[in-house]
């Protein structure tokens, strides 16, 4: 081989060096100015995500409840409610406003379903000493009247079955609280017209009867004169269910 081919070799080795080289030396300088520019973009990304998670908790908030701490207590007393039945009904309720020629521009209606629970006995606490007397082998016992201690919607079981609102309107907010009040009302009303407070103070004479019979009084007689003085009925509440 010529002292011609071997420079020539040599000068080409030479320049596949140096290729090699500056292929590496522009290969970290792009990757260095890439880390950088990252690192220069990277508050500015921070920044966005930030901007972009409080514009989505604005647009759709989260509930917060906030329970106050303190508990005031207005009343507490000892109870001997004896309760005696319990009737569980259900009332359809209809509820509408603007009901005419524009309702269905500014009416609205729905159906609503309670289904609720009336609960009535005796209230033991109002038994006095005096209520109670024997005479030979007999007790004669003059029991409170019967009333109504509970009347209550379930709310899980209570619901809107069907809902129609104008197109002009949003709806009234308090047509469902209104029908959840009468279904209330209804169904008091239809407990007391079946008797419940007759059938309270009938199962409740029937309990206290084989009661007193097991402490040793064989003959219990309930005296009822109470017709004159009739227990106002307790107003209808909601109360939540366990």
């Amino acid at each position: 081989m010529s002292n011609f081919t071997k420079g020539f070799l040599i000068f080409i080795g030479v320049i596949l060096v140096l290729g090699l080289m500056m292929v590496g030396l522009v290969w970290g300088i792009t990757e260095m100015v890439k880390r950088s520019a990252e690192q220069a973009l990277a508050p500015v990304t921070n920044t966005n995500n930030a901007l972009s998670t409080r514009v989505a908790e604005l647009l759709h908030p989260t509930p917060t409840i906030l329970p106050d701490p303190i508990t005031i207590i207005h009343e507490v007393r000892s109870l001997a409610r004896l309760e005696t039945i319990q009737y569980t009904m259900e009332k359809v309720i209809t509820a509408e406003t603007n009901q005419n020629e524009l309702g269905f521009l500014f009416g609205d209606k729905l159906i609503f379903v309670g289904h609720g629970r009336v609960i009535a006995g005796v209230d033991l606490a109002r038994l006095r000493p005096e209520d109670m007397r024997v005479q030979g082998n007999v007790l004669y016992v003059r029991l409170p009247p019967a009333e109504v201690f509970t009347v209550t919607l379930d709310n899980d079981k209570s619901y809107v079955y069907n809902r129609d609102t104008g197109i002009l309107t949003k709806g009234d907010t308090n047509l469902e609280t209104n029908a959840r009040a009468a279904a209330e009302k209804e169904i008091l009303r239809s407990a007391m017209e079946d008797g419940i407070q007759a059938q309270a103070q009938q199962n409740a004479e029937s309990y206290l009867s084989r009661m007193f019979r097991g402490l040793g009084y064989p003959d219990v007689v309930f005296v009822n004169d109470q017709g004159n003085n009739p227990v106002a009925t307790p107003q209808p509440t909601v109360q939540a269910q366990p």
